[in-house]
Protein backbone atom coordinates (compact mmCIF):
# COMPACT_ATOMS: atom_id res chain seq x y z
CA UNK A 1 0.00 0.00 0.00
CA UNK A 2 1.53 3.30 -0.86
CA UNK A 3 0.93 6.88 0.89
CA UNK A 4 -2.09 7.56 -1.06
CA UNK A 5 -3.87 4.79 -0.34
CA UNK A 6 -2.95 5.40 3.48
CA UNK A 7 -5.89 3.98 5.67
CA UNK A 8 -7.58 4.52 8.70
CA UNK A 9 -8.49 1.40 10.81
CA UNK A 10 -10.48 1.17 14.83
CA UNK A 11 -9.56 -2.15 16.12
CA UNK A 12 -11.82 -3.18 18.46
CA UNK A 13 -10.99 -5.64 21.16
CA UNK A 14 -13.74 -7.76 23.14
CA UNK A 15 -12.99 -10.08 25.56
CA UNK A 16 -11.39 -13.49 25.02
CA UNK A 17 -7.63 -15.23 25.24
CA UNK A 18 -7.04 -14.38 21.39
CA UNK A 19 -6.64 -10.68 22.44
CA UNK A 20 -2.89 -11.21 23.06
CA UNK A 21 -2.63 -11.94 19.53
CA UNK A 22 -4.47 -8.77 17.74
CA UNK A 23 -1.50 -6.57 19.58
CA UNK A 24 0.55 -8.53 16.45
CA UNK A 25 -1.90 -7.09 14.10
CA UNK A 26 -2.01 -3.82 15.53
CA UNK A 27 1.68 -3.75 14.41
CA UNK A 28 1.39 -6.01 11.13
CA UNK A 29 -1.49 -3.23 10.14
CA UNK A 30 0.88 -0.61 11.03
CA UNK A 31 4.02 -1.83 8.85
CA UNK A 32 1.24 -1.70 6.15
CA UNK A 33 0.33 1.53 6.03
CA UNK A 34 -2.64 1.72 7.99
CA UNK A 35 -3.38 3.99 10.87
CA UNK A 36 -4.41 1.95 13.71
CA UNK A 37 -6.80 2.90 16.58
CA UNK A 38 -7.55 1.18 19.18
CA UNK A 39 -10.83 1.04 21.20
CA UNK A 40 -11.13 -1.99 24.26
CA UNK A 41 -14.47 -3.61 26.37
CA UNK A 42 -13.38 -3.87 30.07
CA UNK A 43 -13.41 -7.61 29.42
CA UNK A 44 -10.65 -7.26 27.25
CA UNK A 45 -8.55 -5.87 29.53
CA UNK A 46 -8.38 -8.95 31.74
CA UNK A 47 -6.46 -10.29 28.80
CA UNK A 48 -4.54 -7.48 27.53
CA UNK A 49 -3.36 -4.55 29.01
CA UNK A 50 -4.35 -1.07 27.85
CA UNK A 51 -0.66 0.31 27.80
CA UNK A 52 0.25 -2.34 25.62
CA UNK A 53 -2.17 -0.96 21.88
CA UNK A 54 -0.69 2.31 23.66
CA UNK A 55 2.54 1.75 23.17
CA UNK A 56 2.02 -0.19 19.99
CA UNK A 57 0.18 2.59 18.16
CA UNK A 58 1.30 5.84 19.68
CA UNK A 59 -2.15 6.68 20.79
CA UNK A 60 -4.46 6.73 23.66
CA UNK A 61 -7.01 3.35 23.63
CA UNK A 62 -10.60 4.52 24.12
CA UNK A 63 -12.38 2.13 26.76
CA UNK A 64 -15.42 4.24 27.76
CA UNK A 65 -17.45 6.68 26.89
CA UNK A 66 -16.80 8.93 29.59
CA UNK A 67 -12.90 8.37 29.56
CA UNK A 68 -12.02 7.61 26.03
CA UNK A 69 -9.57 10.31 25.27
CA UNK A 70 -11.92 11.95 22.76
CA UNK A 71 -12.14 15.51 23.33
CA UNK A 72 -16.05 16.18 22.59
CA UNK A 73 -18.71 14.73 24.15
CA UNK A 74 -19.65 12.20 21.85
CA UNK A 75 -16.88 9.50 21.46
CA UNK A 76 -18.75 6.92 19.73
CA UNK A 77 -19.64 9.35 16.96
CA UNK A 78 -15.90 10.39 16.50
CA UNK A 79 -14.31 7.14 16.64
CA UNK A 80 -16.35 5.84 14.04
CA UNK A 81 -16.49 8.93 11.68
CA UNK A 82 -12.48 8.99 11.86
CA UNK A 83 -12.26 5.41 10.57
CA UNK A 84 -12.20 3.73 7.18
CA UNK A 85 -13.60 0.35 8.61
CA UNK A 86 -13.86 -0.83 12.10
CA UNK A 87 -12.10 -4.21 12.61
CA UNK A 88 -13.29 -6.39 15.74
CA UNK A 89 -10.46 -9.35 17.10
CA UNK A 90 -11.30 -11.02 18.49
CA UNK A 91 -15.19 -11.25 18.34
CA UNK A 92 -16.30 -12.66 21.31
CA UNK A 93 -19.80 -14.62 21.43
CA UNK A 94 -21.50 -12.35 22.99
CA UNK A 95 -20.20 -8.96 21.06
CA UNK A 96 -21.73 -10.50 18.12
CA UNK A 97 -24.72 -11.44 19.83
CA UNK A 98 -24.78 -7.52 20.69
CA UNK A 99 -24.25 -6.28 17.01
CA UNK A 100 -26.89 -8.62 15.38
CA UNK A 101 -29.59 -7.28 18.18
CA UNK A 102 -28.63 -4.08 18.29
CA UNK A 103 -27.86 -3.54 21.21
CA UNK A 104 -25.49 -1.19 22.40
CA UNK A 105 -24.38 -0.87 26.44
CA UNK A 106 -20.80 0.31 26.24
CA UNK A 107 -18.24 2.30 24.15
CA UNK A 108 -17.46 -0.09 21.52
CA UNK A 109 -20.69 -1.61 20.68
CA UNK A 110 -22.35 2.10 20.73
CA UNK A 111 -19.67 3.02 18.39
CA UNK A 112 -20.31 -0.16 15.97
CA UNK A 113 -24.15 0.95 15.96
CA UNK A 114 -23.13 4.49 14.72
CA UNK A 115 -20.73 3.61 12.24
CA UNK A 116 -20.89 4.67 7.90
CA UNK A 117 -18.20 2.95 7.31
CA UNK A 118 -17.39 -1.19 6.79
CA UNK A 119 -17.69 -3.75 9.68
CA UNK A 120 -15.51 -6.91 9.76
CA UNK A 121 -15.26 -8.88 12.94
CA UNK A 122 -13.23 -12.07 13.77
CA UNK A 123 -14.95 -14.13 15.88
CA UNK A 124 -12.86 -16.10 18.54
CA UNK A 125 -14.55 -18.82 20.76
CA UNK A 126 -15.30 -22.43 22.42
CA UNK A 127 -16.12 -24.74 19.42
CA UNK A 128 -19.47 -25.47 21.50
CA UNK A 129 -19.82 -21.63 21.32
CA UNK A 130 -19.89 -21.31 17.99
CA UNK A 131 -21.86 -24.33 17.00
CA UNK A 132 -24.70 -23.15 19.25
CA UNK A 133 -27.81 -22.43 17.27
CA UNK A 134 -28.20 -18.90 18.75
CA UNK A 135 -24.29 -18.10 17.57
CA UNK A 136 -24.86 -19.23 14.29
CA UNK A 137 -28.45 -17.28 13.99
CA UNK A 138 -26.38 -14.11 15.21
CA UNK A 139 -23.67 -14.78 12.59
CA UNK A 140 -26.29 -14.70 9.39
CA UNK A 141 -27.62 -11.87 10.58
CA UNK A 142 -24.59 -10.24 10.68
CA UNK A 143 -23.34 -11.36 7.11
CA UNK A 144 -26.78 -10.60 5.93
CA UNK A 145 -26.64 -7.04 7.48
CA UNK A 146 -23.51 -6.34 5.30
CA UNK A 147 -20.91 -7.17 8.26
CA UNK A 148 -17.56 -9.30 6.36
CA UNK A 149 -16.55 -12.14 9.35
CA UNK A 150 -13.33 -13.42 9.09
CA UNK A 151 -12.93 -17.04 10.34
CA UNK A 152 -13.34 -18.42 12.21
CA UNK A 153 -10.60 -21.29 11.92
CA UNK A 154 -10.40 -25.00 13.58
CA UNK A 155 -7.70 -26.25 15.74
CA UNK A 156 -6.72 -26.47 19.31
CA UNK A 157 -8.40 -24.31 21.67
CA UNK A 158 -7.02 -22.49 24.98
CA UNK A 159 -9.52 -24.25 26.57
CA UNK A 160 -7.82 -27.58 25.49
CA UNK A 161 -11.14 -29.27 23.07
CA UNK A 162 -10.43 -28.88 19.21
CA UNK A 163 -13.14 -27.49 16.73
CA UNK A 164 -14.28 -24.33 14.62
CA UNK A 165 -13.83 -21.42 16.86
CA UNK A 166 -10.28 -20.58 16.81
CA UNK A 167 -9.50 -16.25 15.78
CA UNK A 168 -7.16 -16.36 12.46
CA UNK A 169 -3.65 -15.58 12.65
CA UNK A 170 -2.83 -12.13 12.53
CA UNK A 171 -1.50 -12.88 9.14
CA UNK A 172 -4.53 -14.25 7.69
CA UNK A 173 -6.34 -11.69 9.26
CA UNK A 174 -4.08 -9.00 7.79
CA UNK A 175 -4.44 -10.61 4.26
CA UNK A 176 -8.43 -9.92 5.00
CA UNK A 177 -8.32 -6.71 5.81
CA UNK A 178 -5.88 -5.70 2.98
CA UNK A 179 -8.45 -7.25 0.72
CA UNK A 180 -11.13 -5.20 1.57
CA UNK A 181 -9.25 -1.81 1.04
CA UNK A 182 -8.20 -2.91 -2.48
CA UNK A 183 -9.88 -2.55 -5.61
CA UNK A 184 -12.69 -4.70 -6.15
CA UNK A 185 -11.87 -7.27 -8.30
CA UNK A 186 -15.71 -7.96 -9.70
CA UNK A 187 -16.73 -4.01 -10.22
CA UNK A 188 -19.51 -3.55 -12.44
CA UNK A 189 -19.67 -6.98 -13.15
CA UNK A 190 -22.72 -9.77 -13.16
CA UNK A 191 -22.74 -12.42 -10.93
CA UNK A 192 -25.56 -14.96 -11.19
CA UNK A 193 -25.41 -17.98 -8.12
CA UNK A 194 -27.76 -20.55 -7.13
CA UNK A 195 -27.80 -22.61 -3.81
CA UNK A 196 -29.38 -24.88 -1.35
CA UNK A 197 -31.65 -28.01 -2.30
CA UNK A 198 -34.23 -28.34 -4.71
CA UNK A 199 -37.77 -29.79 -3.53
CA UNK A 200 -39.54 -31.83 -6.19
CA UNK A 201 -42.85 -32.95 -4.97
CA UNK A 202 -44.10 -36.46 -4.84
CA UNK A 203 -47.69 -34.68 -3.55
CA UNK A 204 -49.24 -32.01 -1.88
CA UNK A 205 -46.82 -32.88 1.16
CA UNK A 206 -44.39 -35.46 0.26
CA UNK A 207 -41.50 -35.12 -2.03
CA UNK A 208 -37.58 -35.69 -3.00
CA UNK A 209 -34.80 -33.00 -1.37
CA UNK A 210 -31.54 -33.20 -0.29
CA UNK A 211 -29.51 -32.30 3.07
CA UNK A 212 -27.64 -29.06 1.45
CA UNK A 213 -27.62 -26.32 3.80
CA UNK A 214 -26.92 -23.18 1.48
CA UNK A 215 -24.15 -22.29 3.19
CA UNK A 216 -21.58 -22.60 0.41
CA UNK A 217 -23.99 -20.81 -2.01
CA UNK A 218 -24.77 -18.02 0.24
CA UNK A 219 -20.67 -17.33 1.43
CA UNK A 220 -19.84 -17.51 -2.42
CA UNK A 221 -22.54 -14.59 -2.75
CA UNK A 222 -21.45 -12.87 0.11
CA UNK A 223 -18.04 -12.59 -1.22
CA UNK A 224 -18.96 -11.91 -5.07
CA UNK A 225 -21.36 -8.58 -3.54
CA UNK A 226 -17.63 -7.89 -1.31
CA UNK A 227 -15.79 -7.78 -4.56
CA UNK A 228 -17.91 -4.94 -6.20
CA UNK A 229 -20.42 -7.21 -8.21
CA UNK A 230 -24.40 -7.33 -9.00
CA UNK A 231 -25.04 -10.71 -7.50
CA UNK A 232 -28.17 -12.62 -8.45
CA UNK A 233 -28.34 -15.23 -5.93
CA UNK A 234 -31.08 -18.24 -6.68
CA UNK A 235 -31.87 -20.32 -4.04
CA UNK A 236 -33.73 -23.24 -3.23
CA UNK A 237 -35.20 -23.65 0.54
CA UNK A 238 -33.02 -22.92 3.06
CA UNK A 239 -33.03 -21.14 6.53
CA UNK A 240 -30.35 -18.77 5.51
CA UNK A 241 -30.70 -15.01 5.11
CA UNK A 242 -29.80 -13.89 2.24
CA UNK A 243 -26.93 -11.33 1.98
CA UNK A 244 -27.25 -8.05 1.72
CA UNK A 245 -27.35 -6.64 -2.03
CA UNK A 246 -28.17 -9.74 -3.44
CA UNK A 247 -30.87 -9.72 -6.05
CA UNK A 248 -32.92 -12.82 -4.29
CA UNK A 249 -34.74 -14.98 -6.22
CA UNK A 250 -36.46 -18.06 -4.35
CA UNK A 251 -36.83 -21.50 -6.55
CA UNK A 252 -38.32 -24.82 -4.95
CA UNK A 253 -38.45 -26.79 -7.70
CA UNK A 254 -35.30 -27.72 -10.32
CA UNK A 255 -37.94 -26.78 -12.99
CA UNK A 256 -38.47 -23.31 -11.00
CA UNK A 257 -34.74 -22.78 -10.47
CA UNK A 258 -34.18 -23.67 -14.01
CA UNK A 259 -36.46 -21.08 -14.81
CA UNK A 260 -34.87 -18.08 -12.84
CA UNK A 261 -31.39 -19.18 -14.08
CA UNK A 262 -32.53 -18.47 -17.36
CA UNK A 263 -34.48 -15.14 -16.82
CA UNK A 264 -31.30 -14.05 -15.05
CA UNK A 265 -27.95 -15.30 -17.05
CA UNK A 266 -28.48 -12.89 -19.60
CA UNK A 267 -24.97 -10.53 -19.64
CA UNK A 268 -23.74 -12.32 -16.37
CA UNK A 269 -20.10 -12.55 -16.43
CA UNK A 270 -19.77 -15.44 -13.91
CA UNK A 271 -22.16 -18.50 -13.10
CA UNK A 272 -22.03 -20.04 -9.96
CA UNK A 273 -23.72 -23.62 -10.05
CA UNK A 274 -23.83 -24.40 -6.45
CA UNK A 275 -26.99 -25.80 -5.70
CA UNK A 276 -27.39 -29.03 -5.00
CA UNK A 277 -29.92 -29.79 -7.38
CA UNK A 278 -32.26 -33.20 -7.80
CA UNK A 279 -31.25 -35.22 -10.73
CA UNK A 280 -34.74 -37.15 -11.23
CA UNK A 281 -38.53 -35.41 -10.17
CA UNK A 282 -41.65 -36.89 -10.16
CA UNK A 283 -43.04 -37.74 -13.48
CA UNK A 284 -46.54 -37.11 -12.39
CA UNK A 285 -46.91 -35.42 -8.72
CA UNK A 286 -50.69 -35.91 -7.68
CA UNK A 287 -52.48 -33.06 -7.07
CA UNK A 288 -53.70 -34.39 -3.65
CA UNK A 289 -52.19 -36.24 -0.63
CA UNK A 290 -51.59 -39.93 -1.67
CA UNK A 291 -53.15 -42.04 1.28
CA UNK A 292 -51.03 -44.74 3.06
CA UNK A 293 -51.95 -48.34 1.95
CA UNK A 294 -50.98 -51.73 3.23
CA UNK A 295 -49.42 -51.71 -0.45
CA UNK A 296 -46.19 -51.13 -2.07
CA UNK A 297 -45.89 -47.81 -4.02
CA UNK A 298 -44.38 -47.30 -7.15
CA UNK A 299 -42.88 -43.31 -7.88
CA UNK A 300 -41.94 -43.05 -11.72
CA UNK A 301 -39.00 -40.37 -11.89
CA UNK A 302 -37.64 -38.75 -15.17
CA UNK A 303 -34.40 -36.52 -15.01
CA UNK A 304 -34.16 -32.97 -14.24
CA UNK A 305 -32.81 -30.66 -16.99
CA UNK A 306 -28.50 -30.39 -15.96
CA UNK A 307 -28.66 -26.40 -15.43
CA UNK A 308 -24.90 -26.21 -15.36
CA UNK A 309 -24.15 -27.61 -18.84
CA UNK A 310 -27.47 -25.94 -20.06
CA UNK A 311 -25.96 -22.72 -19.34
CA UNK A 312 -22.29 -23.59 -20.50
CA UNK A 313 -23.76 -24.66 -23.83
CA UNK A 314 -25.08 -21.04 -24.09
CA UNK A 315 -23.24 -19.13 -27.22
CA UNK A 316 -23.06 -16.04 -24.62
CA UNK A 317 -21.72 -18.62 -22.21
CA UNK A 318 -20.69 -16.66 -18.50
CA UNK A 319 -17.29 -18.36 -17.11
CA UNK A 320 -19.37 -21.41 -15.70
CA UNK A 321 -17.95 -22.43 -12.12
CA UNK A 322 -19.79 -26.22 -11.20
CA UNK A 323 -19.73 -27.98 -7.69
CA UNK A 324 -19.11 -31.70 -7.84
CA UNK A 325 -20.62 -33.18 -3.93
CA UNK A 326 -19.09 -36.63 -4.29
CA UNK A 327 -19.00 -39.70 -1.70
CA UNK A 328 -16.33 -41.60 -3.44
CA UNK A 329 -13.54 -41.35 -5.94
CA UNK A 330 -13.05 -37.85 -5.45
CA UNK A 331 -11.17 -36.89 -7.99
CA UNK A 332 -12.30 -39.29 -10.65
CA UNK A 333 -15.90 -37.98 -10.56
CA UNK A 334 -15.06 -33.99 -10.39
CA UNK A 335 -12.63 -34.26 -13.35
CA UNK A 336 -15.08 -36.60 -14.99
CA UNK A 337 -18.10 -33.80 -14.50
CA UNK A 338 -16.04 -30.93 -15.54
CA UNK A 339 -15.51 -32.63 -19.02
CA UNK A 340 -18.88 -33.58 -19.49
CA UNK A 341 -20.22 -30.06 -18.69
CA UNK A 342 -17.30 -28.65 -20.78
CA UNK A 343 -16.96 -25.46 -17.59
CA UNK A 344 -13.29 -24.45 -17.17
CA UNK A 345 -13.35 -25.17 -13.10
CA UNK A 346 -15.41 -27.83 -10.65
CA UNK A 347 -15.01 -27.27 -7.32
CA UNK A 348 -15.11 -30.47 -5.56
CA UNK A 349 -15.79 -32.57 -1.82
CA UNK A 350 -16.74 -34.98 -0.04
CA UNK A 351 -20.34 -34.60 1.01
CA UNK A 352 -20.05 -36.61 4.55
CA UNK A 353 -17.06 -33.94 4.79
CA UNK A 354 -19.37 -30.56 4.38
CA UNK A 355 -23.36 -31.17 4.20
CA UNK A 356 -24.61 -28.82 6.36
CA UNK A 357 -21.33 -28.17 8.42
CA UNK A 358 -19.95 -24.41 8.82
CA UNK A 359 -17.11 -25.24 7.33
CA UNK A 360 -15.19 -27.69 4.26
CA UNK A 361 -12.59 -29.05 2.47
CA UNK A 362 -12.40 -28.70 -0.82
CA UNK A 363 -10.73 -29.70 -4.54
CA UNK A 364 -10.50 -27.46 -7.37
CA UNK A 365 -10.25 -29.02 -10.84
CA UNK A 366 -9.58 -26.93 -13.93
CA UNK A 367 -7.34 -27.60 -16.92
CA UNK A 368 -4.04 -27.36 -15.29
CA UNK A 369 -4.92 -29.76 -12.64
CA UNK A 370 -5.81 -30.77 -9.03
CA UNK A 371 -5.68 -27.40 -6.52
CA UNK A 372 -6.56 -29.18 -2.52
CA UNK A 373 -7.53 -26.06 -0.70
CA UNK A 374 -7.57 -27.05 3.16
CA UNK A 375 -10.57 -26.87 5.66
CA UNK A 376 -11.27 -24.15 6.67
CA UNK A 377 -14.96 -21.84 7.71
CA UNK A 378 -17.03 -21.71 4.20
CA UNK A 379 -16.56 -17.82 4.22
CA UNK A 380 -12.90 -18.67 3.44
CA UNK A 381 -13.08 -21.30 1.64
CA UNK A 382 -15.49 -18.73 -0.62
CA UNK A 383 -12.98 -16.40 -1.00
CA UNK A 384 -10.33 -18.89 -2.27
CA UNK A 385 -13.05 -20.58 -4.36
CA UNK A 386 -13.64 -17.02 -5.93
CA UNK A 387 -10.31 -15.28 -6.05
CA UNK A 388 -9.20 -19.12 -7.83
CA UNK A 389 -12.19 -18.38 -10.51
CA UNK A 390 -11.06 -14.85 -11.04
CA UNK A 391 -7.30 -15.43 -11.59
CA UNK A 392 -8.64 -18.45 -14.48
CA UNK A 393 -10.76 -16.12 -16.07
CA UNK A 394 -8.36 -13.19 -16.22
CA UNK A 395 -5.94 -15.84 -18.11
CA UNK A 396 -8.90 -16.85 -21.11
CA UNK A 397 -9.47 -15.14 -24.22
CA UNK A 398 -11.96 -12.80 -24.15
CA UNK A 399 -15.38 -14.24 -24.66
CA UNK A 400 -15.54 -13.39 -28.38
CA UNK A 401 -13.56 -15.64 -29.23
CA UNK A 402 -14.35 -18.77 -27.86
CA UNK A 403 -16.41 -21.28 -30.15
CA UNK A 404 -19.95 -21.55 -29.30
CA UNK A 405 -20.78 -24.89 -27.54
CA UNK A 406 -23.62 -27.40 -29.13
CA UNK A 407 -26.90 -27.08 -26.98
CA UNK A 408 -27.65 -29.19 -24.19
CA UNK A 409 -30.70 -30.10 -23.93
Amino acid sequence: MDETAKRRILLGVTGGIAAYKVAELARLLQKNNVEVRVAMTQAATQFVGAATFQALTGRPVALDAWDSGVPNAMPHIELSREADAIVIAPASADFLAKLANGLADDLLSTTCLARNCPLLVAPAMNREMWDNPATQRNVDRLRADGVAVLGPAAGDQACGETGMGRMLEPGELLEAILARFSPRRLAGRKVVVTAGPTFEAIDTVRGITNRSSGKMGYALAAEAIAEGAAVTLVSGPTALVPPAGATFVPATSAAQMLAAVEAAIGGADRFLSVAAVADYTPARPSARKIKKSGEPMRIDLEPTVDILARVAARPDAPFCVGFAAESENLAENAESKRKRKNVPMIVANLVQQAIGRDDNEVVIHDESGAHPLPRAAKSRVAAAILSHAIALMASRPPRAALRPLEKVS
